[in-house]
């Protein structure tokens, strides 16, 4: 310790370990001796065993809440001899606190000793580590120079040379010297440059000479293009004037020529629909008509090549790059929204088929391509030829979105058939297709096949190929299943028309399916959508059996007798009449009843469900919807008039007996008799 250090230091009572106190001096003077004599705590660190001082620590720690204690415990009691002995114990704590003290300056005395070895030794490891690095970066220099070394490569082996058998079987001795260079690699190198250089004078003699050919024919080309060329003007000119002859025979060569031209731009999907189209339309359906409609110039300028655009983006790179620097960077939204926008879009050219019905109607489809998603979509149009009353009811019939619907089963049209889609959404943030619908078009899986493109759902692909076979397979049945959905969706319309009336239409071919005189009228009509219609008390069976799908139509029905009303809730598939409308009823009369409390209100729903058959009436079957409401009336009609009357009510009936019935009642459900015989023209039990 210093001795500046030690003339600031003052009078300390040091305990010893045999409990003594002793006071140090911490004034010194300048001399030797008396330095020597200094009390140093540094040294004492040393000679001192950490352990003991550990252990003096809690047995000083110890008395120290000893003597508190008593302290406490003679204030407590207030003697008069307490005042001593407080103060004897209270000279004693101190002695405490200063042995407290000096054990805390030798633990940081101890504490310093420890860091200052610490970092001493963290400094050697330092430097040893230093210079292992510098070993270790001579070593991997050291590497590399050998592996550049190694890897050295001469021009000559870039040459592809001949075979060394071949060489010396067709070089000339003069050039391979056999005698010299068999033993010599070097000189054997030499040699087959020397023959490698001949044979490549020999092949440029060959090239000019086919270059003077090359321009030699190209000449003639030209000469040849010239003529062709002069010759287009006439041939334009032979086409014109036969136009008339042309219009008069309904042979329009020159319109079918320039869609063969636009054709050539389509996508191969369109392309493959085109063909499939015009050939099927040519040969089994005249009143179908394809046309392509759409900007050619861009169709020409999407399949041209990108290598011709380089030059002029390369010329305002710089420019670009200055601007950019300066704008605002898009944030994400904005990117999303334009990758959403480049993957949704549709290729410029566009089919149409226009399928003619006999009526004057017709179904206009207009299919696009996607060209990202690989997958084709259509808008639909329906134009008639005079103006049809438009039910309130019918809203939905001709609607694109409810049209083409179902037309194979299952088939909604609201979701991508390609599975590669998914993924390709899940990166640019689209959750579903369907909110894209409305401008695009719907996917339907008949129109992929329409234009040859089958999705394998177990093999996801992000590009399948068009196929003509594919095509051609569903052209037929297609075409026909899209005209039977216009005639029974027209037919449809027609009939809501005089339903919403209170009229339901039958033709005369189905009169005799019902008697002469059916009291029993419809009140109303009208279209419900399909959460009125789960809502019904009534139709939970239906619902349950999974027989009502959202993608369905919704109609609700009020026949009136009376007091009594019938209540019909009616769903119509998309397929209709190929499949069936389902009724599902509720009378009131009498209280409230429904096919779940009353075996006749069910049996009356089997007689429209189960037995439609007999009421599909003629081919295709469109009057089904009227004839079973008009059988509705009729099993009404039966199930009021043979009701039991009370006779404690004075009075006419309320509904007397006008139907002939053979048997009211039969078996143990009382079931009555709601089968019409018509020659005869009463009701039997089935």
């Amino acid at each position: 310790m210093s001795t500046d250090s030690a003339k600031k230091r003052k009078t300390k009572v040091i305990r010893s370990d045999g409990g003594a106190v002793e006071k140090e001096s911490r004034k010194t003077r300048g001399d030797g001796d008396q330095e020597s004599k200094v009390y140093s705590e540094e040294a004492e660190v040393e000679t001192r065993d950490p352990a003991k001082d550990y252990d003096m620590f809690k047995k000083t720690c110890e008395d120290l809440q000893r003597l508190m204690a008593e302290i406490h415990e003679l204030k407590s009691k207030g003697g008069k001899d307490a005042s001593a002995e407080i103060d004897e114990r209270r000279i004693q704590s101190c002695i405490h606190f200063m042995t407290l003290k000096k054990l805390n300056r030798l633990a940081h005395i101890r504490l310093k000793k420890g860091r200052d070895q610490t970092h001493e030794a963290k400094q050697k490891v330092d430097a040893l580590h230093l210079q292992l690095q510098n070993l270790l970066y001579e070593v991997m220099h050291l590497q590399k120079e050998i592996t550049k070394c190694l890897e050295f490569k001469s021009k000559h082996e870039e040459i592809d040379l001949v075979d060394v058998e071949e060489f010396y079987k067709e070089a000339p001795s003069d050039i391979s010297k056999p005698m010299l260079t068999m033993n010599d690699p070097h000189q054997q190198t030499l040699s087959r440059l020397d023959w490698e250089l001949e044979q490549r004078k020999r092949l440029a003699e060959k090239y000019k000479e086919s270059l003077a050919n090359k321009e030699k024919i190209r000449k003639d080309i030209e000469i040849k293009k010239e003529y062709l060329n002069s010759l287009q003007p006439r041939l334009n000119t032979i086409m014109q004037a036969s136009l008339p002859v042309q219009e008069y025979l309904s042979m329009p060569f020159d319109q079918t020529h320039k869609q063969y031209e636009i054709a050539r731009h389509l996508p191969p999907p369109l392309y493959v629909l085109y063909v499939q189209a015009n050939s099927y339309g040519q040969a089994c359906d005249k009143n179908l008509t394809v046309a392509i409609d759409g900007d050619v110039e861009e169709a020409k300028a999407l399949a041209r090549p990108p290598e011709d655009s380089q030059d002029d983006e390369s010329d305002s790179d710089a420019e670009e790059e200055q601007t950019t620097t300066k704008r605002r960077r898009p944030t994400l939204g904005l990117q999303l929204d334009d990758k959403r926008r480049e993957m949704l879009k549709r290729h410029p050219l566009s089919v149409t088929l226009d399928l003619k019905n006999k009526d004057g109607s017709v179904l206009h489809l207009y299919f696009y391509y996607l060209m990202s998603l690989n997958i084709m979509t259509v808008k639909t149009k329906v134009t008639t030829a005079t103006e049809m009353s438009v039910a309130i009811s019918a809203g939905d019939l001709l609607s694109p979105a409810s049209l083409l619907s179902c037309l194979y089963p299952g088939d909604h049209g609201k979701k991508t058939p390609n599975p590669a889609n998914h993924y390709q959404f899940d990166k640019v943030g689209i959750l579903t297709f369907s909110d894209y619908i409305g401008e695009l078009g719907h996917p339907y899986v008949w129109v992929q096949k329409l234009g040859g493109l089958h999705f394998p759902k177990d093999q996801p692909q992000k590009f399948v190929m068009a196929d003509n076979s594919v095509s051609a397979s569903h052209m037929e049945t297609t075409i026909k299943l899209l005209r039977v959905r216009l005639q029974s969706r027209l037919a449809l319309q027609k009939q809501f028309a005089s339903l919403e009336h209170s009229i339901v239409p039958i033709s005369s071919e189905c009169q005799h399916l019902f008697p002469v005189k059916v009291i029993a009228r419809l009140i109303k009509w009208c279209a419900i959508s399909y959460e009125d219609y789960v809502a019904l008390p009534f139709t939970k069976h239906v619902v349950e059996a999974g027989m009502a799908q959202e993608t369905d139509l919704f109609f609700s029905a009020l026949i009136e007798r009376g007091t009594a009303k019938l209540h019909a809730a009616i769903v119509l598939n998309p397929g209709y009449s190929t499949i069936p409308p389902i009724f599902s009823l509720c009378l009131n009369w009498k209280g409230e009843k429904s096919s779940r409390n009353d075996d006749n209100l069910k049996a009356i729903e089997g007689e429209v469900n189960v037995c439609f058959k007999e009421l599909l009436g003629p081919k295709p079957g469109h009057q089904l919807l009227t004839n079973q409401i008009q059988r509705l009336c009729m099993c009404l009609d039966v199930y009021l008039e043979t009701e039991t009357h009370d006779n404690s009510v004075e009075g006419p009936k309320e509904f007397p007996r006008e139907k002939m019935c053979l048997r009211l009642v039969r078996g143990p459900n009382r079931i009555k008799p709601f089968k019409y015989n018509h020659p005869q023209g009463f009701f039997t039990h089935r």
